[in-house]
């Protein structure tokens, strides 16, 4: 990564990158990643490479994807500042978008334009969250067995139903367990 293209990203550029990523996806948290990926890289802020470890770790902090991401992401481009510079662009649109929809909303709420807007916003949002994913997926699964490993736990999650938590705490004891079964082998050699 070019660290003289991030010492060029002001405060204000970050905001205002935020601000528009904020601004126009719906949704939040994942819908945010196609917009992130496209706005930062294209600046030359963080690589594709990086994008999938910020992801991470937004999903593993506590709180909303869409600030905890905005965190991350300012603070590897501008520290602390950007941090609070990216968080505060990425939540100032919906804030106010959403006092004006609750100032108005109250009397349309029922209005049939309104209700098919909302339904058919649905599934671009589903659109908008599924090719990020599948993009990440093809970048961080280079093994067959990385793609398994992804497949079951899509299906514990979403059809068995079983927690997140569980399945990331059994990959985190099995990978440890395999590393130190061979390292352990390596070094008795």
């Amino acid at each position: 990564m070019n660290q003289d293209k991030v010492k060029t990203a002001s405060l204000w550029q970050l905001f205002g990158v935020f601000a528009k990523i904020g601004a126009f996806t719906i949704g939040g948290g994942y819908a945010m990643i196609p917009l992130i990926q496209r706005e930062l890289s294209s600046r030359g802020w963080i690589s594709d490479e990086e994008l999938p470890d910020i992801v991470a770790l937004s999903q593993s902090a506590p709180g909303i994807m869409a600030v905890n991401i905005s965190i991350f992401a300012g603070y590897r481009i501008r520290g602390l500042k950007g941090s609070l510079a990216a968080t505060l662009g990425a939540v100032m649109p919906s804030f106010i978008i959403i006092l004006a929809i609750a100032m108005v909303f109250s009397g349309f709420k029922d209005n049939p334009v309104v209700v098919s807007i909302f339904k058919g916003i649905r599934p671009v949002v589903i659109a908008l969250i599924a090719v990020p994913m599948l993009n990440m997926a093809k970048k961080s699964c280079r093994t067959w067995w990385a793609w398994a490993l992804a497949a079951l736990s899509l299906l514990m999650v979403a059809f068995v139903g079983i927690s997140p938590i569980y399945i990331l705490l059994a990959v985190i004891i099995v990978s440890f367990s395999y590393t130190y079964i061979k390292m352990k082998k390596e070094a008795g050699r």
